[in-house]
């Protein structure tokens, strides 16, 4: 073979190397663009994100619990305060009945029967001095 032939045969076989590179690059791109693998690269990334955000959230609760722990009691006590509103006296009025009778039932001859109103609450000259 001439050495011209042989260039133009080695040429050849580059540009169809290279051709096949190109398609195959071409292809991956193509492939890449595709609406299922844009949707799964979307997804990969946000939940980096999500992952990321959850191990810095993680981090500042294990390093300032009680503040987040407080500001969470806090935060769903304002959400509840409406109805807390409503039924804190009716359940502090049951609570003083449920005493009294626990009295009552204690010393059954000490206890002057109790208006459900007036109920006072007396300390012990032992309980006073601790």
């Amino acid at each position: 073979m001439r050495p011209s032939r042989t260039r133009l045969i080695n040429a050849a076989r580059r540009s169809m190397i290279e051709r096949a590179e190109l398609r195959r690059k071409l292809g991956v791109a193509g492939n890449a663009f595709k609406p299922g693998a844009l949707l799964s690269r979307g997804k990969y990334r946000v939940g980096e994100k999500v992952d990321d955000a959850a191990h810095a959230v993680r981090k500042e609760f294990q390093s300032n619990r009680l503040p987040i722990a407080l500001a969470a009691v806090a935060g769903v006590a304002w959400l509840f305060r409406e109805p807390i509103k409503e039924h804190v006296p009716k359940l502090g009025r049951k609570i003083q009945k449920l005493a009294a009778s626990v009295a009552d039932r204690l010393h059954p001859g000490d206890a002057e029967p109790a208006d459900d109103d007036d109920i006072e609450i007396v300390e012990d000259d032992d309980e006073a001095a601790q």
